[in-house]
């Protein structure tokens, strides 16, 4: 089938890899020429492993391509999906739809025979009745049908995340649409993944209602840990012992600093204000966002009592930026509130992360970047892992403690065990867990 991916950003550019792999003809639109010519060259905008060798096999096989010229490939195609940004509004915290909505004007001067629309991008619900208004107003001779096919692509796993789903969600109640939508994802159905076919407004609050789920899971270990602290438990094991509830799960139960990233700060904020636009109660929602905000800045407080309850002056080496390893996305991660606190309290901040640091950049300052986990740690007064890349997972200890002018390690991720670290030397700060 042929494909118009209207977006190359994350979600644009997996998405479109992904169906060219299965073979399907897929051209993504993006209106940035600088963009769409470094992706003609193979230089991919964001960091996503095996994304890059997954554009070029395709590109290669002509499977893939990339243009600014949105009414060729939307006249062409048998699908168009809308997978622009949905950024968190200014003011009110809502889903800014303005790139949806002019994507779905252009779009319907371009449609050429019977064409199914397919918004990628996470929207609030009703959108789409907004963008198939939109569309029947614009053009009111259109063969066309809309239909919510949200994403779950986690970040540092998309690629597998497309083409091994938990589900598949189609939210359209038109039957064409549905057989469009069966084909494409065809080459799925030998991974039999289920197939959950709804109404698109019931489609719209799936991914809502799934990500603030994950948000309130995050949220309510990083509680736990707390009072683990301050009973002499282990939130390790009290998450292990609690995920082994079938009822539960063990996903998203590792204390730490914190969500952060594209997705759960923003849909979260969309989805309170869609409940209080529908004057619908939604308090766990609205106290996950609330804790979550504050356990950031905890989070720098905990290494400022690690370091004795003064930190001004003194060096602070951080081993990892961004909101989760394998990316380079720096959005709403945890060290941004954790650096400006540290920075407020006078504190010499030092920093690498594997893949982050040029979008760091631009979001921090006054911070001294180091080529690698080493020459950040040398001659700091504390180390402090916020991120937990593998690269951290096996650090020459002794070299480390070495390095450091005090053999301090406050460790946000749990990456290390305490004993093990005791034995070494270290005095060594962990979250959730006995000292």
């Amino acid at each position: 089938m042929r494909v118009a991916m209207i977006g190359s950003g994350y979600v644009g550019l997996v998405s479109g890899a992904c169906f060219a792999d299965f073979g399907h003809v897929v051209t993504c639109v993006d209106k940035d020429a600088g963009k769409v010519a470094a992706l003609q060259r193979g230089d991919m905008p964001i960091f996503e492993p095996g994304l890059a060798e997954l554009v070029a096999d395709n590109v290669e096989a002509k499977r893939l391509a990339f243009t600014k010229d949105l009414r060729k490939a939307v006249s062409e195609a048998d699908a168009v999906f809308i997978a622009v940004g949905t950024p968190s509004r200014r003011g009110d915290g809502h889903a800014d739809l303005t790139f949806v909505y002019e994507a779905a004007r252009e779009i319907a001067h371009a449609l050429d025979g019977y064409t199914v629309m397919v918004t990628k991008s996470t929207v609030p619900v009703g959108t789409g009745d907004e963008v198939e208004r939109i569309v029947r107003e614009a053009r009111p001779d259109a063969d066309f049908a809309l239909v919510s096919n949200p994403e779950f692509l986690r970040e540092g796993a998309a690629i597998a995340d497309f083409k091994r789903p938990d589900r598949i969600v189609i939210g359209t109640e038109d039957p064409r649409a549905r057989a469009v939508m069966t084909e494409l994802y065809r080459p799925l159905f030998l991974n039999e993944p289920p197939m959950v076919v709804t109404s698109r407004r019931t489609a719209e609050l799936i991914k809502y209602a799934g990500n603030a789920f994950l948000a309130t899971k995050i949220t309510f270990i990083n509680e736990i840990a707390d009072l683990c602290e301050k009973v002499g438990a282990n939130v390790q094991e009290v998450a292990r012992g609690i995920g082994l509830d079938n009822r539960i799960g063990s996903k998203f139960l590792h204390a730490g600093p914190g969500y952060g990233g594209s997705c759960f700060p923003k849909d979260t904020l969309a989805l309170i204000k869609t409940a209080r636009e529908n004057d619908a109660a939604i308090r766990i929602v609205e106290t996950v966002v609330s804790v979550n905000e504050e356990r950031k800045r905890a989070m720098a407080h905990k290494v400022i009592g690690a370091c004795g309850g003064q930190i001004r002056g003194k060096k602070v080496a951080l081993l990892g930026l961004t909101f989760k390893p394998n990316t380079d996305d720096m959005r709403d991660a945890p060290s941004l509130a954790i650096v400006s606190t540290l920075q407020e309290a006078g504190a010499l901040v030092r920093a690498y992360d594997p893949e982050g640091m040029e979008q760091a950049k631009g979001l921090l300052h006054k911070v001294e970047y180091t080529p690698d986990a080493y020459s950040c740690v040398d001659g700091a007064d504390a180390l402090v892992i916020v991120t937990e890349w593998d690269a951290f997972r096996a650090l020459d200890l002794d070299r480390i403690k070495s390095l450091l002018h005090e053999p301090l390690i406050i460790d946000l991720r749990n990456i290390y065990r305490p004993e093990e670290m005791r034995r070494r030397g270290f005095r060594y700060v962990s979250v959730g867990r006995p000292s």
